[in-house]
């Protein structure tokens, strides 16, 4: 078996790739898993990406259209009147895309395992049969924990954590996202409860499962009124290269997460793109710089992950009475991007008079996210 393009995973990044690749080149997907879905993945995708990206309508579980944003002592709201993302059916995105993909003439290989690469070629493990595939060029898709990446060598600076979400029953208001930003009861992120409906919601955070307990009784919501939870791993950093040689890493594999948010699934399909075309270009080398948007971003939001890890949680509070303030909510709601977090900082920093009342509470806050 030859193929021009083999991706080893069937995520979000890698089945998006292989719709791409599929009219230039032969390709096929490797899958771990038997079946779509199952991670752990709140599904959040900024309204105007899904819509660019050209992704399936019928993944769509809700439309979303504000935030309301939690510390310990107060609360602000930034509302839109039209939908500013959608929460996504992760299962139903990933196999609407693989269906897509093999109508398109991709090859699937579904619950194989990569072992590896022997002879330039890609050592699988199928149903207890090894497999040899060979391929002009390698893609590994295969999430944070990517063996594709152990197999090129590649190197990883990055700081890792558990990522636990339940989805609960209880009363939630449909189009609105409420984040929570407490350090007493989280000191290493966030806190998050995006609708399903008005009677279920994801609702979690990255650290400890304690974190979201302390969370859930707060917030009011029975943990026996859980009706699915799930947990993994992210990770905010560096893994180098993302190409070497005729291997390319890519998505999760490659941390193009937000450090933000800890969102992927955007990056990785416009990571996916840039490979495309560095591909078609014969230069897959390309790809990295390619990918330049994608890294500035995620410089950035690294960058803000150190400013929050120094701040206290008064800190956090006076940040707060700034980012509430009419003249900040107004800037926000006309000028945030949902996946651009560079273009609302810089939004906020040009209004001198916010960007007084932030160096006033540190800095250090300005210095970091110019």
């Amino acid at each position: 078996m030859r193929y021009d393009v083999l991706i080893i995973g069937g995520g979000p990044a890698g089945n998006y790739l292989a719709n791409l690749l599929a009219r230039d080149f032969s390709v096929a997907v490797v899958e771990k898993k038997g079946s779509f879905g199952g991670k752990a993945c709140t599904g959040i995708i900024g309204a105007e990406n899904y819509e660019r990206l050209g992704l399936p309508e019928e993944a769509v579980l809700n439309e979303l259209r504000g935030a309301v944003f939690y510390s310990r002592i107060q609360n602000f709201e930034i509302e839109r009147k039209s939908p500013q993302a959608y929460l996504v059916d992760r299962k139903a995105l990933e196999k609407s895309l693989a269906e897509r993909a093999v109508r398109r003439g991709v090859d699937y290989y579904m619950a194989t395992t990569f072992r590896g690469f022997r002879n330039g070629k890609a050592v699988l493990q199928h149903l207890g049969e090894r497999l040899e595939v060979e391929a002009d060029f390698y893609v590994g898709a295969d999430g944070v924990n990517s063996a594709v990446a152990r197999a090129i060598g590649a190197k990883t600076k990055a700081e890792f954590l558990s990522g636990y979400e339940v989805e609960v029953v209880g009363e939630f208001r449909k189009d609105f996202v409420e984040v929570w930003v407490n350090k007493d009861m989280n000191g290493d992120f966030f806190m998050w409860v995006a609708p399903v409906n008005e009677g279920l919601a994801r609702v979690g955070t990255l650290g400890s499962i304690e974190a979201l307990n302390r969370f859930l009784r707060v917030r009011m919501l029975r943990p026996t009124s859980i009706v699915e939870f799930k947990a993994g791993t992210v990770g905010f950093g560096w893994r180098k290269p993302w190409v070497r040689g005729n291997v390319a890493l890519l998505g999760d594999a490659a941390l193009q997460i937000k450090p933000t948010t800890a969102g992927g699934i955007v990056f990785g399909m416009l990571c996916a793109r840039a490979l495309r075309e560095a591909l078609l270009a014969g230069k897959p080398e390309s790809y990295e710089k390619l990918c330049g948007a994608i890294k500035n971003q995620i410089s950035f939001g690294m960058r803000f992950r150190r400013i929050f890890r120094g701040m206290s949680q008064e800190d956090i509070e006076r940040v707060f009475e700034v980012l509430g303030s009419r003249e900040a909510r107004e800037v926000i709601e006309s000028q945030a991007d949902f996946d651009d977090h560079v273009k609302t900082a810089k939004a906020i920093l040009r209004r001198p008079k916010l960007l007084a009342k932030l160096i006033r509470i540190s800095p250090s806050i300005v210095r970091y996210l110019v």
